[in-house]
């Protein structure tokens, strides 16, 4: 798989609400540096297990819309919108974010992330 593909395999599957999924796609040194509206947010590992895990607390279905996809050798330029449906309304489906990211991918594993979001 290259890593083109292997990032979007990452965003078509559930890995974003189901930690045992995420698990198949992180590496072991996996760090994520995270611009969101709370400001940076650095997270490893564990913390990505951890977010996946509580966003299939709040989420019955994540839906990932990937607009722009650049590849240049390991290393992915992302563009998506994240979509969710919530527990208490599985019906309808809500704009989460929208999202950047880059990944470096090593031993065919998301290794290094950096990503920015906007809130819908």
């Amino acid at each position: 798989m290259t890593a083109k593909e292997l990032v979007q395999s990452f965003y078509k599957s559930d890995a974003l609400i189901d930690s045992a999924t995420l698990k198949e796609y992180l590496h072991a040194d996996v760090t994520v540096d995270w611009n969101s509206s709370k400001g940076l947010v650095q997270l490893d590992y564990d913390s990505l297990l951890d977010l996946s895990e509580e966003l299939g607390r709040a989420y019955v279905r994540s839906k990932i819309r990937i607009s722009h996809i650049i590849s240049e050798n390991d290393m992915i330029s992302v563009r998506y919108s994240h979509f969710v449906k919530t527990i208490e309304n599985p019906r309808e489906e809500m704009l989460l974010a929208h999202f950047i990211a880059i990944w470096e991918i090593k031993d065919n594993k998301l290794y290094r992330g950096y990503q920015m979001s906007q809130l819908s």
